[in-house]
């Protein structure tokens, strides 16, 4: 089968994992998801993951917490998610490995990019922890960074939405879903597909966005082969 990609980064977002739940990892969906990156890895798709940590922390949640503390926090997060879908990979007989941006060495490899583009061209895939290692940047613009390191041709945004809206579909029934978009407009309209770091980062680098979810069996395909689905910017 011809795949429209050869090398994508996949951006999953932690409440993706959670399934129904809203927290925690929910072990169907994430074997949901990990049998669709399988499948895509066995066609030879060279396969980059930033995962978020949204099921389990969502920022700062107190007066006496600072922003940096909780920052750190969630790349823990990212981690313990990362940990579990390495798991459900290999799990299948999917080589995967993990590698942090914060070191950690006794539970992954410490991020190199050669190191990381070796790993995909012997067809292993490579979950990235921890962000980008700094506070104040989200898993977004982590996921941005690393597309643009590895010389990925798109960022598949998985997500538990089935594409980008004008407003909240859940809240606002009258929300319109975009099929298309440009970089330009997700800025000017503000539609917190990405943080605007992340979109400029993209744009700057010229790397596609696709939009769409993750649960439905079968939508990673159809995004690998070009299929209309969700959202794509470009």
């Amino acid at each position: 089968m011809a795949v429209k990609y050869k090398r994508v980064l996949i951006k999953i977002s932690g409440e993706a994992l959670a399934g129904k739940n809203k927290f925690g990892i929910d072990p169907d969906t994430t074997e949901i998801v990990a049998n669709q990156i399988k499948d895509i890895n066995k066609l030879g798709v060279q396969v980059g993951i930033v995962v978020g940590g949204g099921n389990f922390w969502r920022g700062r949640t107190s007066n006496f917490m600072d922003r940096a503390t909780a920052d750190y926090m969630g790349m823990l997060a990212t981690v313990m998610n990362s940990m579990a879908l390495q798991d459900a990979l290999l799990s299948i007989d999917c080589p995967a490995v993990v590698e942090t941006a914060i070191e950690m060495k006794e539970i992954a490899e410490p991020y190199a990019r050669r190191r990381s583009i070796s790993h995909l061209e012997k067809g292993k895939v490579v979950i990235f922890g921890a962000g980008t290692g700094s506070p104040f940047f989200s898993t977004d613009t982590a996921a941005a960074l690393r597309a643009a390191e590895i010389e990925a041709e798109v960022i598949l945004l998985a997500k538990n939405v089935d594409a980008v809206y004008s407003d909240d579909p859940e809240t606002n029934p009258d929300a319109v879903k975009y099929d298309e978009l440009k970089f330009m407009d997700v800025i000017d309209k503000d539609l917190k597909v990405m943080d605007l770091t992340a979109a400029t980062l993209c744009k700057d680098n010229d790397i596609k966005i696709h939009v769409f979810a993750i649960a439905e069996e079968g939508n990673l395909m159809k995004a690998i082969n070009g299929e209309k689905i969700g959202t794509l910017i470009k």
